[in-house]
């Protein structure tokens, strides 16, 4: 990985594209809203996810402005193919809807958006990070436990609409 321009870069090994075998540079950036419709197609393509209150455009416009640079998207040339949504509440880091197209596993990628969301709390001064998986997301559980996250003993994920 290397850093240019104020984007991470990375390299990816030779992989299967649409038009064959080719390299792959994957450049990594703040999100932007203007990234949601690429973001939205990309939760409903990913196995695990889900899509639900709040992640419209409008609420997940006033969530990136609430936390500013924190939110990262990965870009294949102009596709988006990884995401990491990310914020705080000034006491706690909250990570949301990490997804990276299944064409692009398995090559680190996820690992990267989740590093520079920790990097950004960081910078802000959060120092813990909480995220929520669902129970059926055997995949993203696997995911989260190979990255050294662990359970918080005692507690259950509790919620109410408003």
């Amino acid at each position: 990985m290397t850093f240019r321009g104020g984007a991470f870069r990375m390299l990816l090994p030779k992989m299967k594209a649409d038009a064959g075998n080719m390299d792959r540079e994957i450049q990594t950036r703040d999100f932007s809203i203007a990234d949601y419709e690429a973001v939205l197609q990309l939760w409903q393509r990913v196995e695990g996810l889900e899509v639900a209150e709040g992640d419209d455009k409008e609420g997940v416009a006033r969530f990136v402005a609430r936390n500013p640079g924190l939110s990262k998207v990965a870009i294949d040339g102009s596709t988006v193919v990884g995401v990491a949504m990310c914020g705080h509440d000034g006491r706690r880091g909250h990570i949301y809807h990490v997804a990276v197209d299944p064409g692009y596993r398995r090559y680190g990628l996820g690992k990267r958006l989740v590093q520079e969301c920790l990097d950004g709390l960081r910078r802000v001064g959060i120092m813990r990070v909480i995220i929520l998986v669902a129970d059926y997301n055997l995949g993203g559980a696997e995911f989260w436990k190979r990255a050294g996250w662990e359970d918080i003993p005692g507690a259950v994920p509790m919620g109410i609409d408003v």
